[in-house]
């Protein structure tokens, strides 16, 4: 199976260079990347074109260019990952081992680099709930087969909790998730931000509402 990692930017051309420089091993060893852009104002497609098999433009929103760039893979197996988010260095071989022994889907554990001492906190308590309920989020670096994913409709055309009803659709169709223990490293920027208590709180209010039936782009306008 051949691995396909799509990645979705929006004016991040600050931390691309680091981010694919540090996917250049898996690109060596046969992983496809993909950058589906939004629409940058910056040189975010400029930056990139160097370091992935192909960039493309996308319409903006997450799901969107998600979407479009799972269209132009050629892997079997789809790995979404956030601009603001680094693999494990083996993290290929991990995802094929669960996929071989198996998996349709699957995500990794997660640590939040921020300021904040709550941040592993945090952390552990996100992947203790994922494990537990089967629901995973885009900073957990999702992965699905191909064909799996295209049978259950791709990711929703909404603006937010895109990752929520994948893992949603999944669960209904019988596919647990393979929650491998090996850890991404998300930004904790919105954490630093807003203060992470108050963080906690709004994404428990949101998803609660969004669980509660409000659509999703409610969910948007109040998260922004």
């Amino acid at each position: 199976m051949r691995l396909s990692i799509v990645i979705p930017v929006l004016n991040e051309a600050a931390r691309l260079p680091t981010l694919l420089s540090g996917l250049q091993p898996l690109r060596a060893r046969g992983v496809e990347l993909i950058v589906a852009d939004g629409g940058s104002g910056d040189c975010s497609r400029e930056l990139a074109a160097p370091f992935v098999d192909r960039v493309i433009e996308a319409p903006r929103g997450r799901a969107r260019q998600m979407n479009a760039g799972a269209a132009e893979a050629r892997g079997e197996v789809l790995l979404f990952l956030h601009a603001d988010t680094t693999l494990p260095p083996d993290a290929d071989a991990l995802v094929l081992r669960a996929m071989n022994a198996g998996a349709a889907w699957g995500r990794f554990d997660v640590r939040i680099d921020g300021r904040s001492r709550w941040l592993p906190i945090v952390g552990a308590l996100m992947n203790r709930r994922s494990r537990w309920t089967g629901i995973a989020t885009g900073d957990q670096a999702m992965f699905v087969r191909r064909a799996v994913f295209e049978q259950l409709g791709h990711f929703p055309d909404q603006p937010l909790m895109e990752d929520i009803e994948l893992s949603k659709r999944l669960l209904a169709a019988g596919h647990r998730p393979a929650c491998l223990r090996e850890r991404v490293t998300t930004s904790g920027r919105r954490w630093d931000e807003r203060g992470p208590l108050r963080t906690i709180v709004l994404m428990w209010q949101l998803r609660w509402r969004y669980w509660r039936g409000a659509s999703a782009q409610a969910i948007w306008e109040a998260y922004r």
